[in-house]
């Protein structure tokens, strides 16, 4: 319970700090790269990679990112990313060598969460993908304040 009360005040104190980063800003490239950032340094000890993928016609195309190199490509449907894409909701994925279709971008990865960035028409637009070296590291807390973000992140780039 200590642990997630901490973790629910980190998530507190990030998603003030998303809220003020978008404050004035609508260039798309600008404020992924700065909420990455934010993401990556509130949760160094526990997010491995923390990066987006955009929808570009037929496939998920690489967004800003902090952590080692990324695919570049995901296809719909393909992985985690291309999973939570199809199906429109959060996928978390608490061991990735037991996720059927896993693409490997860095063997250190060992637990996922992808959540779905909707537009205002509903589609996915994006995903916020978030890679941890821990089995099993993310969960509820995780999901309920992750899908706040990208809320915030569809509204103010009008997505």
């Amino acid at each position: 319970m200590i642990m997630t009360d901490r973790m629910e005040e980190k998530y507190k104190l990030l998603v003030a700090q998303v809220v003020a980063l978008l404050e004035g800003e609508t260039h798309v490239m600008a404020v992924l790269s700065n909420v990455s950032a934010a993401l990556h340094d509130a949760f160094l000890e526990r997010f491995f990679w923390v990066g987006f993928y955009m929808v570009h016609g037929e496939e998920l195309l690489l967004g800003p990112f902090q952590g080692p190199v990324a695919c570049y490509h995901i296809g719909y449907g393909k992985g985690v990313c291309g999973l939570a894409w199809q199906r429109g909701e959060t996928v978390i994925v608490p061991d990735v060598e037991q996720f059927p279709g896993h693409i490997a971008c860095s063997s250190r990865s060992r637990s996922e969460i992808v959540v779905p960035i909707h537009g205002g028409d509903g589609s996915v637009k994006g995903v916020i993908d978030i890679d941890s070296t821990d089995l099993d590291a993310f969960g509820k807390v995780d999901r309920m304040y992750l899908e706040q973000i990208a809320v915030l992140l569809s509204r103010q780039l009008n997505l």
